[in-house]
């Protein structure tokens, strides 16, 4: 096989691939061989039809299929050879082609553009460190306590009040009758929160414990039955107990209640929890600065079809006219995520940064142990689905081209409290809103323009 570059002008190559007639002729023999066991001809026992006969029958159609795989394997060796990184797929045109000649054939591509990275040095950026305070910490498992629904019995001499957990037994009746569904046993109910049908708690307000009460009143309109929807109903109640909420003790026993071994490690676990609530957008801060410097500290040509294949895919599922109006928008954007990922791909070459399958693996047994008894359906979403092992490589990689980055760059480690975090959260929002705003109105002033000059 014999290849030449025979044009190059920017990021586009022509490649002349010329594959000598001894060697087409070597694959299609071997083709014959091979098919000489499968194929089946009347007159013949089965493996015993000679090559000649099954190239008289079927000859053009093997030919075809040598030539194609010829194509395939010849085309990624010279791509191969002459060390191109292809944007894009090549595209193929046939010189000369035919039994007992030689395949002569250009290729056609686009080259990824060639480029100096820039010392990652200069880069300067800051992370930031949630400093989550006792007071917050403790703030929190107060709130985890009166979420605990702890309740003592009342005495048989107090009555039921607002906050109590009522338990009791039912059989209801509508115009007199029964129906499905109309008895209840040991139901329990915490008065106020109006949850069983609207209005029956406030009249079980004011009652002791074994006193019967009779409540009227209308089914839904969402009941099961559609003929007794919005039908008044009475209910004959009997109060089996009334229990009354008391404050949970914030101790080792609440600690274990909730899944930490005492209450130290419940402090450390809520500090963690808090910090990580914060962790994702202030990260997402930084991780935004660092790829808007990279993009900005790198000049590089960009080739037009992948640009092209980039936008399609950001305005994938949008209407006909939102994708027109959001035109020059969606290029921007496509540009921006190109170049972008070209330097962080020719860091992570240099830096010689990949992900093999153990961090793909425990990555999703740290995904598992995140959501205790759906360990099954996580990893059958994994084994079912190779599309989200793919993005979830691509995730990791960039993540790990992004540490790489960080230790390499100037980074000023910054602590803030909870407050100042929510501050910077709410600016960078603000900032992001704006600077679309913005874009969007010179978008509309420059049409303006344009009209008035046609005008």
């Amino acid at each position: 096989m014999k290849v030449k570059i025979t044009s190059k002008k920017g990021l586009k190559i022509n490649l002349s691939v010329l594959v000598d007639k001894r060697t087409i002729q070597k694959k299609l023999d071997e083709k014959l061989f091979e098919l000489k066991d499968k194929v089946q001809l009347k007159g013949f026992r089965p493996g015993k039809v000679p090559p000649s006969v099954i190239k008289s029958q079927f000859g053009k159609a093997i030919y075809g299929e040598v030539i194609d795989s010829i194509l395939k394997e010849s085309s990624a060796k010279a791509i191969e050879e002459k060390k191109i990184k292809v944007a894009g797929q090549p595209k193929i045109d046939l010189k000369t082609f035919g039994e007992g000649k030689d395949l002569d054939y250009t290729i056609e591509l686009e080259t990824l553009p060639e480029f100096k990275l820039k010392p990652l040095e200069k880069i300067k950026t800051t992370e930031y460190e949630i400093d989550v305070d006792n007071n917050t910490i403790d703030k929190r498992i107060e709130e985890i306590a009166k979420s605990q629904n702890n309740f003592i019995d009342k005495t048989l001499d107090e009555k039921s009040s607002k906050g109590d957990m009522i338990v009791f037994d039912y059989k209801a009746k509508s115009e007199g009758k029964d129906f499905e569904g109309n008895e209840g046993k040991n139901i329990q109910l915490i008065l106020g929160r109006d949850l069983f049908i609207k209005g029956f708690d406030e009249q079980l307000l004011g009652l002791k414990k074994n006193q019967n009460k009779n409540v009227s009143i209308n089914l839904p309109e969402n009941y099961p039955k559609k003929d007794l929807a919005n039908k008044k109903a009475v209910f004959d109640c009997k109060i089996v107990n009334i229990k009354k909420p008391v404050d949970t003790k914030i101790d080792d026993e609440l600690a274990k209640k909730v899944g930490a071994k005492n209450l130290g490690d419940l402090k450390i676990l809520i500090k963690k929890q808090i910090s990580n609530e914060y962790k994702n957008g202030l990260g997402a801060i930084t991780k935004k600065d660092i790829l808007e410097q990279l993009e900005k500290s790198h000049s590089l040509d960009l080739p037009p079809n992948l640009i092209e294949q980039e936008a399609k895919i950001i305005s994938q599922g949008q209407k006909k006219e939102d994708i027109e109006k959001n035109k020059e928008k969606n290029i921007k954007l496509a540009k921006t995520r190109i170049k972008t990922g070209l330097v962080l791909n020719e860091i992570a070459e240099k830096n010689k940064v990949k992900i093999d399958e153990s961090e793909i693996k425990n990555e999703i047994e740290k995904q598992i142990k995140t959501m205790p008894g759906q360990e099954k359906m996580v990893m059958d979403y994994y084994q079912k689905n190779p599309s989200a092992v793919t993005s979830l490589r691509g995730a990791l990689y960039e993540e790990k081209i992004l540490e790489l980055i960080k230790s390499k760059i100037t980074l000023n480690k910054k602590k803030v409290t909870l407050k100042e975090a929510e501050q910077i959260l709410k600016d960078f929002t603000k900032k992001t809103s704006t600077r679309t705003s913005n874009e969007n109105n010179k978008k509309n002033q420059k049409k303006t323009k344009i009209k008035r000059k046609n005008k």
